[in-house]
């Protein structure tokens, strides 16, 4: 199982409290149930997206040229050095329920460029 948490979690961001504080939970959910699952052999973790190039994103920056404006800004906090792709996320997701991440266990993935390293 795959959760989808957020930086904000992990982060203080002015007027996201309630948000910050849900998404602050699901790597608690995701530690608690990997004991509870334990027997059924169900392996549990968290994605932690970062800014990432979505409709949702420009709606919550006011769309259009503000849009672009508020995001242009917030790459100057992201070593990356850009804002993040829905591919880069999808490929942390495909990786944590693959295989390869079978020793992986209630762990969180920062899928954020370095945002919240820094």
């Amino acid at each position: 199982m795959v959760l989808t948490g957020s930086v904000t979690g992990s982060t203080g961001n002015p007027a996201f409290s309630v948000y910050s504080a849900t998404k602050a939970a699901v790597p608690n959910f995701a530690r608690n149930w990997i004991l509870d699952l334990k027997d059924r052999h169900i392996r549990g973790n968290v994605v932690s997206p970062g800014v990432i190039e979505t409709a949702g994103l420009d709606e919550l920056f006011g769309g259009g040229v503000q849009a672009e404006g508020v995001k242009a800004g917030l790459v100057a906090s992201i070593p990356a050095g850009r804002v993040g792709k829905p591919e880069d996320v999808a490929q942390a997701v495909l990786f944590l329920a693959s295989d390869a991440a079978s020793f992986i266990n209630g762990a969180e993935l920062f899928v954020d460029g370095g945002m919240t390293q820094i």
